[in-house]
């Protein structure tokens, strides 16, 4: 399997505070089956700034020790980038990480309690540079609960989303877990990720979440969403579903 993001670069935000809780986490994504998996450590969020440079060498060097201990895992490079109108000034400097840092995808993260205003046009002009953002987590994000137009409207645009595998199974209570299934259901869901930041509380779920999603909707959905991060890997472009708005749904704030 296949983690698009996760918080496994030691002492850089608020994943593993050290090299030995970072390995404890290797050994459990590779207990969970997982075989690729992105390190996306925050950026731009109000409290860490992590250059790509620097991501890559910790990338870099998190791979030699796998390969020295002879672990079935890949570590891939990436960012989870907070949404800033500076975005594009970063982007001239060279400072955003994609995925695999090829240029194609990158995880954009939106503040948990709004949509910013200027989002759509963020989202279109990334769109233009040739850049596809994957919304990451939006079940858990107030303005999408508010409005579901407002998701709706972003995939119809052209971006793509990741749900965690954790918001799937419950971990973040009832509401977000009816809303991720709204939004497979809706065809506004394209990826699933675990957003791991450790081997507790916040660990691989992926396998647990794709058993829930086969369950639900059928196995068909398992695949799509497996296949879609293969695709990723492999330099492919993820299927996408025409989206369905949600509609006659009213969720509470939390």
């Amino acid at each position: 399997m296949i983690d698009l993001h996760c918080h496994i670069l030691p002492g850089i935000d608020d994943g593993p505070p050290n090299f030995t809780n970072c390995v404890a986490m290797v050994e459990r994504a590779v207990n969970e089956r997982i075989t690729h998996l992105f390190a996306t450590p925050h950026h731009m969020n109000g409290w860490y700034e992590n250059s790509k440079e620097d991501i890559l060498q910790s990338v870099a060097f998190l791979n030699r020790y796998i390969q020295q201990e002879k672990i079935p895992l890949s570590i891939h490079p990436g960012q989870e980038i907070r949404i800033h109108l500076e975005i594009f000034d970063s982007i001239e400097r060279d400072e955003i990480l994609t995925l695999d840092n090829n240029g194609e995808y990158l995880l954009l993260e939106l503040p948990s309690g709004e949509v910013p205003g200027y989002t759509q046009e963020v989202v279109y002009e990334l769109l233009l540079r040739g850049i596809t953002p994957i919304i990451v987590h939006p079940e858990r994000n107030k303005g999408f609960l508010r409005d579901h137009d407002l998701l709706f409207e972003l995939v119809q645009e052209g971006a793509l989303t990741q749900l965690t595998s954790g918001s799937i199974i419950g971990h973040f209570g009832k509401k977000v877990k009816t809303f991720s299934e709204e939004i497979i259901k809706h065809q506004l869901a394209h990826f699933i990720a675990t957003d791991a930041h450790n081997t507790e509380l916040r660990s691989f779920t992926l396998n647990e979440a794709y058993e829930s999603i086969a369950k639900k909707f059928g196995v068909d959905f398992r695949y799509y969403f497996q296949e879609n991060a293969q695709m990723l890997i492999t330099g492919q472009s993820p299927h996408i579903e025409q989206p369905i708005p949600i509609r006659k749904k009213i969720f509470r704030i939390f």
